[in-house]
């Protein structure tokens, strides 16, 4: 398996089952692929931060707001591996409530890795929704 495949491999099951777990209301596997280590930048949909301490908040945030995911899809677009730092680019399409009400929308990420101690962490992730015209 190259090292590109290995990502994203992390990124179909690590990746996947972390934001599955944030739009059912636990933050936990989320918390686990983010860095704590500075530079950490969210520029969300809803929410931003710059920092490690932010994006934690923001996911304390997120996992009160969330329940009842139904369906979650992670369409990348573009994918790549340099040394220790990767990227995906893609669109994310979620049915989950948010506060109760059960929502269904899609969102342009573009995520930033970097291996740390051996494992892939999420350092940035820029997100917007999906318009139509």
């Amino acid at each position: 398996m190259t090292e590109r495949e290995d990502f994203l491999d992390w990124v179909t099951t690590r990746l996947r089952d972390a934001e599955v777990a944030i739009h059912n209301g636990d933050a936990g596997p989320r918390r686990a692929i983010w860095s704590d280590r500075d530079p950490v930048t969210v520029l969300g949909a809803w929410m931003t931060g710059t920092t490690a301490a932010a994006a934690d908040e923001i996911f304390g945030r997120l996992e009160e707001a969330f329940s009842d995911c139904t369906s979650y899809t992670h369409e990348v677009l573009s994918a790549d591996v340099h040394g220790d730092l990767a990227y995906t680019i893609g669109y994310e399409h979620t049915s989950a409530s948010w506060q109760g009400e059960p929502r269904k929308y899609t969102l342009r990420v573009t995520q930033l890795y970097r291996r740390e101690n051996g494992e892939w962490k999420v350092f940035h992730r820029h997100a917007d929704a999906q318009t139509t015209d």
